[in-house]
């Protein structure tokens, strides 16, 4: 498989799975959910990445070792042989089978598959960087990080030719200046509380388009009360309402949207083109 974000997101909507398809006994941020993200036709994989106590990179959200580990204590602060014997558990409480993997494991696993993003890079950036590296996959991978000087210099010594993302909310002031540095920016993610908000605007995404820069929007509602799409996302979709949801962003021209629900993100999409 040949990889070139920047073309294929202008050419068509991408599809980005939230730690794969997760549900049921199958948690997030596991292979078997990557699989499943796949299989029901995601085209890039977003996946988070924390470190053990000894320096080891695993694949799982930082801080919520609690809620799927049912673990007191951060990966952090656990070396790498006692992450190893962790099980996550499902949505009931109840342990499943499933280990936490190692980024090496997951990287390996998708290997000439499909994008990935790398979530939590900016907390790890040289750690992560080298990774990427050792496997040699960084045509496969998209990292961003909100306006983060350490990260752009880590980008322009160690990596310039990954793809790179910016992270802003309500307003762009960063673009012009990215663009002048020696990082492969490929555009931004938006966040926006309202549909007042220049970043969700035709005519911002009309000239991201003109630099040939992407635009990623989140439908998924990681805390309600943080709005990241002006209140069009997975929530009203799923339940009955895309046209409100998925369809309003997509009309807007939007590149990448990052959903829980790639399957029914996927059958509405194809809808739209066949009406």
């Amino acid at each position: 498989m040949k990889f070139d974000l920047r073309t294929e997101a202008l050419s068509r909507t991408m599809i980005v799975a939230h730690r794969g398809v997760w549900g049921g006994n199958i948690p997030g941020n596991t292979p078997e959910a990557f699989d499943a993200a796949l299989a029901q036709g995601a085209d890039m994989i977003e996946l988070d990445v924390s470190i053990s106590s000894d320096g080891e990179l695993f694949s799982f959200h930082p801080g919520m070792e609690p809620v799927f580990l049912r673990s007191e204590k951060l990966l952090r602060e656990l070396p790498a042989a006692e992450i190893r014997k962790l099980r996550f558990h499902n949505g009931d409480g109840t342990p499943t089978q499933f280990p936490v993997s190692t980024f090496d494991e997951v990287l390996e696993h998708l290997k000439g598959r499909c994008y990935i993003n790398v979530d939590k890079y900016f907390d790890h950036p040289v750690a992560i960087t080298k990774a990427l590296q050792k496997h040699n996959m960084m045509d496969q991978i998209l990292v961003k990080s909100g306006p983060n000087e350490e990260v752009t210099r880590t980008l322009e010594t160690l990596a310039p030719d990954v793809n790179y993302m910016l992270i802003i909310r309500d307003k762009d002031d960063y673009t012009d200046a990215l663009l002048k540095r020696n990082v492969n920016y490929v555009g931004a993610e938006v966040l926006f509380k309202t549909e007042d908000s220049e970043l969700c605007t035709r005519e911002y995404i009309d000239r991201m388009h003109a630099k040939n820069l992407l635009v990623w929007v989140n439908s998924i509602v990681y805390n309600y009360k943080d709005v990241l799409a002006a209140g069009h996302n997975d929530d009203i979709s799923v339940p009955g309402n895309p046209d409100a949801g998925w369809g309003w962003l997509l009309d807007r021209g939007f590149d990448m949207i990052q959903t829980d629900w790639p399957m029914m993100l996927k059958a509405y999409m194809e809808g739209r083109q066949k009406t």
